[in-house]
Parts: C-alpha cells; structure tokens; sequence
C-alpha cells in the first residue's frame, strides 16, 4: 500500500506537497474563563466566557541535497502562506489533509531552521515549525452549539461590566427582555448590577 503524503491546500492556489510526513502533529483547544472578584469570598468565581479556536502545530521537514537544489524552492510557499492576498485583504484560507484528518484555517506563524548547505552556501535542509489557527463556519458553529431554551428558568452570575440589557441580549437575543429580568430579582435600578451578584433568568413565554 503506498504511502500517503500530506499536503497543504490553499484556497485559490495550487497545492503544496509535504517532502516528508510528520513524525507527529499537535492538536490544541481551550476556553476563556473569567474570575469574577466577590467580596467575602476565599477565590473568585469563575464564569466561562467563549471557546477559543483550534491550533494545530506540527514540524515539517525539507530536503533537497540529493537533488542540489535550494530547499527555499520549497519553503518560500510556506512563508508565503503568511502574506496578504491583494483580493481579499487578508492570508489565505489553507486546508492540511493527511489521510483522513483534515484542519481547516490560516496560517499563524512559521519558524526555520536551515542546516545544510551546497557549496555554494544554497541551503539543502529545512525543518519549519509551522502554527494553523482553525477558522469556524459561524453557521455550523451555532448550530452545533448546545444552548438551552429561553423557556427555561437559569441563574447566571454577573461580572464587571454587565447590565440588564446586555444579560438580556446574551441570554435571549433581545435587550429589550431586561424587564423580566428586572422583576424576578426585584431590582429597580437596571444598571446597578455588582460583579458576583447571582441573577434569576425566568423563563420567557
């Protein structure tokens, strides 16, 4: 069975073959989690803010020596992964596609180091650290996105910087929803929340 190589496929452009497969890739995910200061208490509470996008990381390896050719033949097309298109303002989308696993998103940074050269002083030899930031469909990405239903009674702790309004967009879509909000904490100023502060989000019928 032959062996399959990985590529790189920019959006727009040709694709560019890896020399050598990697020994291995890291995948990495994370979530932003912010510490909400309370009087009173020991440590914060924490309050999850939103996910962070994937990072997917990996050592790629270039070699022309048998060849006598310059290895930046091929590495030129990575770094310049990193440039601007004049059509859209901005780095092209890339795919990386080995096998079965495929990772979607823009090149974030490249790292190089080059170790053998010709005579000349031509390098021969490469190993690129290369960083891709996954880039999310915004439309899969809500859908797939388990939220509960604003026709069920929740509780949500405030943090720096919360209205009623706000709470009520985030909550419901709609900032205009604050007065429900209002009535079930029984408060009568919509602005004067205190970080810390547990609310009661009723239920919308």
């Amino acid at each position: 069975m032959a062996l399959e190589k990985a590529v790189i496929e920019p959006e727009g452009d040709a694709a560019i073959p890896v020399l050598f497969n990697p020994g291995e890739y890291r995948l990495s995910k994370s979530n932003e989690i912010a510490e909400v200061d309370t009087p009173g208490l020991a440590a914060p509470i924490l309050q999850y803010v939103n996910g962070k996008a994937r990072t997917l990381t990996m050592e790629l390896f270039f070699d022309t020596f048998e060849a006598q050719t310059s290895v930046r033949d091929h590495t030129d097309r990575i770094y310049a992964l990193l440039e601007i298109k004049k059509e859209t303002h901005v780095p092209p989308l890339c795919t990386f596609r080995w096998g079965r696993f495929s990772f979607k998103g823009v090149l974030e940074s490249v790292g190089g180091r080059f170790t053998l050269f010709l005579p000349d002083g031509t390098p021969a030899r490469a190993t690129l650290d290369v960083s891709f930031k996954e880039a999310v469909d915004i439309n899969k990405a809500v859908r797939q996105t388990p939220t509960e239903s604003v026709d069920r009674r929740k509780t949500r702790i405030a943090k720096r910087g919360d209205t009623l309004n706000s709470i009520a967009a985030a909550e419901y879509g709609d900032p205009g929803q604050w007065r429900p909000i209002a009535r079930a904490n029984r408060i009568t100023n919509p602005l004067a929340l205190r970080p810390g502060q547990r609310l009661i989000l009723p239920a919308l019928t």
